[in-house]
């Protein structure tokens, strides 16, 4: 049996593209026994799997069957259970399991947790959507699990995917960027302009498709539609009657997105409650579709200061829609910034980053303030406290 999945790991382990690799792979502690890759959907989780495991097989080749990918899309696990493969796997000599699509077993919590206790010596490596919620405190492996976020490609990694780039270009953390951007945008510009990818990044970067323009349009669009149909539907239980209704409610959200949000609008346009509206508008959030931005003093289930698309690439998914050079630059600084960043709303700027930084973005005047910044989208070079909009995409 475990010869078959054998075959199909050597030959998509063969096949993976490496040249998409992810920094997070060199940012994850691979001595934790039990690891969950987290993201949203099309962004590269299932290649950082098979990324690591080439890897191993390169450093490792005598540990080759030691390691196996699990795609849970297979039949066989219709009538087996991951604790019987595990222990057939582990008598056999194999130490480090990586699952795909693992939501689709039964109770595959309890699995989890049964093959962590039982079987001392494997490692699990796991993919999960966002909704599948596996380190909520209601979770069954939440005090055993070490959870990664994977994020769709920064700037910095769509620029190191070119093959023009002399050599991979370093990510930066904010405090830096705050205190030496002008040194360091210099630094970058001796190697490339990343003002000249920034078009072609907005529109198609954030994912790991190679595809552009028809294609990558029709990709995108498949990705949303199994997001809402397949993450939100299924991992919360929702009727499929109620599908419609919430592909409206993102319908409206994209066609005004950024925006404060009208919630009792939305509730009369998809024909439902304002509470139903704010439990989709979750979904969407937690599906990695939008990002919610609130006043530091807020959070969920208040209504949001304004709404955004969870990525520049998401803006354009409505071809007839003109977007606006302002919205894109805050959406991609949201963006850059989410996920390792506190960003909330502020009355007197675009933003309030980590509860003190003021960020306007994509204004020209900037403001006299010790702790106020400006974002400028079409420089190369900032001063003082004047950056360029595309060095926040060196974030990571």
């Amino acid at each position: 049996m475990l010869e078959s999945f054998y075959a199909t790991h050597d030959y998509l382990v063969s096949h993976v593209d490496m040249s998409s690799y992810r920094s997070l792979l060199d940012e994850i502690d691979w001595s934790e026994r039990l690891i969950a890759i987290t993201g949203g959907r099309g962004i590269g989780k299932t290649d950082l799997l098979l990324h690591h495991a080439y890897r191993q097989r390169q450093e490792h080749p005598e540990q080759a069957r030691e390691i196996l990918y699990i795609d849970f899309n297979n039949f066989y696990f219709t009538e087996h259970s991951l604790y019987q493969f595990a222990e057939e796997f582990v008598a056999t000599g194999g130490k480090t399991l990586l699952l795909d699509q693992l939501f689709k077993i039964p109770n595959w919590q309890k699995e989890l947790r049964d093959c962590y206790f039982h079987f001392t010596g494997l490692q699990i490596v796991f993919v999960a959507s966002p909704l599948m919620n596996v380190d909520a405190p209601t979770s069954e492996i939440s005090h055993i699990v070490k959870v990664y976020n994977l994020r769709g490609y920064s700037l910095r990694e769509y620029i190191n995917q070119q093959p023009q780039v002399p050599h991979p270009l370093p990510a930066y953390s904010l405090d830096d960027i705050l205190a030496n951007h002008e040194q360091i945008a210099k630094e970058i510009l001796t190697y490339v302009r990343p003002l000249n990818y920034m078009q072609e990044y907005i529109r198609h970067g954030y994912y790991p498709y190679r595809e552009v323009n028809r294609d990558f349009s029709e990709t995108l669009l498949k990705t949303m539609n199994m997001s809402i149909e397949v993450d939100i539907l299924l991992n919360n239980q929702i009727e499929v009657a109620y599908l419609a209704r919430i592909r409206q409610l993102l319908y409206c959200l994209l066609s005004e997105l950024p925006c404060s949000l009208n919630v009792s609008d939305l509730a009369t346009r998809i024909d439902t409650s304002r509470a139903t509206v704010m439990n989709y508008i979750k979904f969407l959030k937690d599906a990695r579709m939008i990002n919610l931005l609130y006043k530091d003093d807020r959070s969920f289930p208040k209504k949001p200061t304004k709404v955004y698309m969870q990525n520049p690439n998401l803006c354009y998914a409505l071809p007839s829609r003109q977007v606006s050079q302002k919205d894109i630059a805050e959406t991609f600084f949201y963006t850059s910034l989410h996920g390792s960043q506190k960003i909330n709303a502020d009355e007197n700027a675009t933003f309030l980053v980590n509860h003190k930084t003021k960020m306007d973005v994509f204004a020209t005047t900037p403001k006299r303030d010790i702790f106020r910044y400006t974002a400028i989208a079409d420089i190369e070079i900032g001063h003082n406290k004047c950056i360029p909009l595309w060095l926040f995409g060196f974030l990571y």
